[in-house]
């Protein structure tokens, strides 16, 4: 086969998109790593993306504006790099002839409207539905995310491809003292914490947890711990925040907004426990990304999360307050439970990586590529058999 040009639609990056971002700019850097041979091209948005996306790549400005960025940019720059495919994350460009691989974490726009605006569900339902029914192939994260795929669309069963995440390798076990000297000094507190991390939205929960945490120190007052909640702020917030107040427990819960991986790395280490309370996740990368730090995971037992945590996380129902406390305490006041949890967190994501997501993504492109080919050699051959008048 002929060198190949991938074009990747990496408006994510530098927008603080959360698991978007992560996930475009993990693919990104790990396909310099394993293909040196095809060409990229990323398609940002930001000014300050340049820095993230891998040296040799080519990258082309589109519109942060979703509908110049969808309706005009990416149209336009596909029909001159030509190239022979474009990946994109859930919507694709409304015009265009090139082969599209579109990635739908999942989809809870369809399952919990009641997590989006009526605007954003409406659009969502609409591009989604179309991106699909005109893709080459569907990539999710998850078998819970490709069963949800399937029952929503009438789309063949071939066409979706599990493709897991990874937890960067940024995320790694470093020296606890350092970490938690590191976290001391930013949010100037001495004491253990849990740590749970999110946008600060209702899907995740954390009114829930934030409740979860203040029955935990009422029924255990022995427990010096604090909660720190990571995660850009939203429309939700003033709610968030305002549980918080009432808990009776404020001054032992804490903000930090959203933060960069650096920061995020020694709040997984220094934290004693952490916990991910959200009633719905396509994967629930924080797992992982928990786990590979060494650390004992309390989770919720809904959607894709027992999937990721395999074993190795503690399971809790996230709409049962006393279910989530004493996920809590069990971890938390179980030193053996606590250790046995680290290593088995440790052991559990240690089987992703982005590496293997990437080497499976480019079979799917090489898949798409090909058939493309074909359709187009059988076509110029049809046409070829007409006689010429």
């Amino acid at each position: 086969m002929s060198l190949m040009r991938f074009a990747v639609d990496a408006h994510a990056i530098g927008r603080h998109l959360t698991g978007n971002e992560v996930y475009v700019r993990s693919l990104l850097c790990a396909f310099a790593e394993i293909d040196r041979r095809s060409e990229f091209l990323a398609y940002v948005s930001e000014p300050g993306a340049r820095k993230w996306i891998p040296e040799r790549f080519h990258v082309r400005q589109v519109a942060s504006n979703p509908y110049t960025r969808l309706g005009w940019d990416l149209a336009r720059l596909t029909r001159v790099d030509k190239p022979d495919l474009i990946h994109v994350q859930y919507t694709a460009p409304l015009l265009g002839r090139v082969p599209i691989v579109v990635t739908v974490h999942d989809v809870s726009f369809l399952e919990h409207p009641e997590y989006f605006t009526l605007i954003r569900r409406s659009q969502l339902r609409y591009t989604v539905a179309q991106t699909v029914k005109r893709a080459a192939r569907i990539l999710t994260v998850s078998e819970f995310s490709r069963d949800a795929i399937l029952r929503a669309y009438d789309v063949s069963p071939d066409k979706v491809r599990v493709i897991p995440n990874a937890a960067n390798p940024a995320f790694r076990v470093i020296g606890r003292e350092r970490a938690q000297a590191a976290v001391r000094d930013r949010l100037r507190f001495h004491e253990p914490f849990v740590f749970s991390v999110g946008d600060l939205q209702p899907r995740k929960n954390q009114i829930g947890l934030i409740e979860a945490f203040s029955m935990l120190l009422r029924e255990y007052p022995q427990l010096k711990h604090h909660l720190v909640l990571t995660g850009k702020e939203t429309w939700f917030t003033p709610k968030v925040h305002e549980a918080a107040r009432k808990s009776g427990f404020a001054d032992r819960i804490h903000f930090t907004g959203f933060v960069e991986d650096s920061e995020l790395l020694e709040l997984y280490n220094a934290c004693d426990c952490f916990v991910f309370p959200s009633f719905y996740e396509g994967f629930g990368l924080p797992i992982l990304e928990a786990m590979a730090c060494g650390r004992a995971v309390a989770c919720s037992n809904t959607s894709a999360m027992p999937e990721v945590a395999d074993g190795a996380g503690l399971l809790f129902n996230p709409h049962m307050t006393g279910d989530i406390m004493r996920g809590m305490a069990d971890i938390l006041r179980d030193s053996e439970l606590r250790a046995r949890m680290e290593r088995l967190g440790v052991q559990r994501a240690a089987h992703f990586s982005w590496q293997k997501s990437a080497r499976a993504t480019l079979d799917v492109y090489a898949e798409v590529v090909s058939e493309h080919s074909s359709v187009r050699v059988a076509a110029a051959a049809l046409a070829g058999s007409f006689p010429k008048r």
